[in-house]
């Protein structure tokens, strides 16, 4: 189990992005289980759409990619402040099924599908309750800042 500071620690992402609350199952090399904690404090829901709040779609992909990143460093035993960077350089496959507003707990997904020169592919999905919200394939780089 991870929190917020531990996250932190591998991802360079801070508030208002960083979309990864904590981390509830880890397997080094394999797969990770996270969750964003959705609130209507989230700066984006004043204009995604007033009245009408829904997390931009590009943001649940987002997370995804986060998690994945987390997962990525943690396998490879890097973190933000040692120069490392995950960058989020493609998504195919991807499908949204529906909406995520305030008040959800977006739970996500990744499992790595493979690596090669720094370039690392999962499978991914984001689920609300047990039913699913997004699924990706989701492609990051590894890179040195």
């Amino acid at each position: 189990m991870m929190d917020v500071n531990e996250i932190s620690q591998d991802l360079p992402h801070r508030y208002p992005f960083l979309l990864v609350d904590r981390v509830v199952e880890l397997t080094l090399g394999e797969s990770i289980v996270a969750y964003k904690n959705v609130t209507i404090n989230e700066p984006f829901f004043n204009g995604h759409f007033p009245g009408h709040p829904v997390m931009p779609g590009v943001l649940v992909v987002e997370a995804m990619a986060q998690a994945a990143g987390v997962l990525g460093f943690r396998t490879m035993n890097k973190q933000a402040e040692d120069g490392s960077i995950y960058y989020l350089v493609g998504a195919d496959n991807l499908r949204f099924k529906r909406p995520v507003v305030p008040g959800d707990r977006l739970q996500l997904e990744a499992k790595v599908i493979s690596e090669r020169r720094g370039l690392w592919k999962f499978d991914c999905k984001a689920s609300v309750d047990g039913e699913l919200v997004s699924s990706a394939t989701i492609l990051c780089a590894h890179r040195k800042v």
